[in-house]
């Protein structure tokens, strides 16, 4: 299977700018010799405006705001006596009421054991004080003393906090490129996001009365997934690496046929299933656009193969099932029995030996040792190829299916395709604005 893809080289596209194109005034602003020293070194930044005021310090100022130059005075270090001798009463007051469980059961119990006296003080003091810690902080709080400590600020800064994002996307529209227009000399026509010149992103590329290309770019060629289309009905619908068709999609030819499957630099190539458009139907291993590897044909006659196959043709061994019954199995050679094999008829009667050109030439015979003439072929080795040829079969008919991959390959096409759609509506959109502003300058050919 032989796929053909014109690919048509995209342009890069040239800086185009319009002779009655005037810029906006910049606003200037008289600074001091340092501010002038630094505006001139950083060319690309952009210069700070200010409003004007009535007020004479805003309008001498670069920037709207007035720093202090004396630093504040340092607040107090110090804590008031206080604060101390009332955390001291506390402190005091905290460790006897702990010791009120100990004196209590000793003096009341004094003939239970010290383990369990200890043991019941403990839970006893820990109910304590979670109940005067509660209490301590529903009260410390309500003390006139201490509310102006505990609210005084610290008298270092507060810096603001610092966020991190670990590989984030960036948000900006210079990141993600400008919506365009771009027509080439050759008649092609793109509309999408362009990046330095070429198309990266999501876009539209129109070939000229060739077909059209709706999906991801970068650096100017198809990468990711979209949907390729042609004038003459085909189309593909699937992954793109390089600008070439790799990874998994399906390809409908103007003619009928479908190919779904596994792709490689641009030709179908690993496991798939190719179907015709008179019924027959291929499901098995490719190899650079060829049937090649293990797979089985079902055929519009309804002749089935299961087996080994070689550039596009039955090679190697396998079993070939005819609609009216019969069968072969055995060796084959380019689409033809040649080599050792068996042909069963549907009645039960067998014709085994060795095959050229798809006739039998050599019968085999049933002695084991030695042949009747010395022509002949043994039968036992005839029956080991037939053997290696119901064991090729088999592996074909387990080749793996890739239908839900291919299946989400689509679904992934169709959505960047439709992307690419809204990119070039805003590429339109952008284009027609840019025309009305600037009097319907026309749009530069690359």
């Amino acid at each position: 299977m032989h796929q053909k893809k014109s690919e048509l080289q995209i342009g890069t596209e040239s800086i185009c700018i319009s002779s009655d194109f005037q810029p906006p005034p910049l606003i200037l602003l008289e600074s001091s010799s340092s501010s002038s020293s630094s505006s001139s070194s950083a060319p690309y930044k952009r210069p700070l405006l200010t409003q004007q005021t009535h007020s004479s310090s805003l309008s001498k100022s670069p920037t709207l705001f007035q720093f202090p130059t004396q630093p504040p005075p340092p607040p107090p270090t110090h804590l008031p006596n206080s604060l101390s001798a009332f955390r001291r009463r506390h402190l005091l007051l905290f460790l006897f009421l702990l010791s009120l469980p100990f004196l209590y059961l000793f003096i009341t119990h004094p003939t239970r054991s010290f383990l369990f006296i200890f043991l019941s003080a403990f839970t006893f003091s820990a109910i304590a004080a979670a109940v005067l810690l509660s209490l301590n902080l529903a009260v410390i709080p309500r003390l006139p003393s201490l509310l102006p400590i505990t609210l005084k600020p610290s008298p270092h800064p507060r810096h603001p906090p610092v966020f991190c994002s670990i590989n984030k996307k960036p948000t900006s529209a210079s990141a993600s490129g400008d919506y365009r227009v771009q027509v080439y000399a050759n008649g092609d026509v793109y509309e999408g996001e362009l990046k330095s010149g070429k198309c990266c992103g999501s876009g539209v590329y129109y070939y000229n009365m060739s077909g059209r290309y709706e999906g991801d770019w970068v650096d100017g060629k198809y990468d990711g997934f979209g949907v390729e289309t042609w004038a003459r009905g085909s189309r593909f619908r699937g992954q793109y690496r390089q600008g070439l068709r790799h990874g998994f999609g399906v390809y409908r030819f103007y003619t009928g046929d479908v190919y779904a499957g596994e792709w490689a630099s641009g030709q179908s190539h690993g496991c798939g299933v190719h179907t015709c458009d008179d019924g027959s139907r291929y499901v098995g291993e490719f190899r650079w656009g060829v049937k090649h590897g293990l797979g089985h044909y079902h055929f519009r006659n309804g002749d089935t193969y299961a087996g080994e196959y070689f550039s596009d043709k039955m090679h190697g061994f396998g079993v070939y099932c005819f609609a009216n019954g019969h069968r072969y199995e055995g060796a084959w050679h380019e689409g033809k029995r040649q080599g050792l094999g068996m042909y069963t008829f549907r009645n039960g009667e067998t014709q085994s030996g060795h095959w050229q050109n798809g006739v039998l030439d050599i019968p085999s015979t049933q002695n084991a040792s030695y042949p009747v003439s010395p022509v002949g072929v043994n039968h036992s080795k005839v029956l080991n190829a037939v053997q290696e040829a119901r064991r090729a079969a088999d592996k074909a008919y387990d080749v793996a299916k890739v239908d839900e991959r291919v299946n989400r390959a689509v679904a992934a096409a169709n959505r960047a395709a439709n992307a690419a759609r809204v990119a070039a509506v805003k590429a339109v959109q952008k284009q027609m604005q840019h025309n009305v502003n600037s009097q319907s300058i026309p749009i530069p050919i690359v």
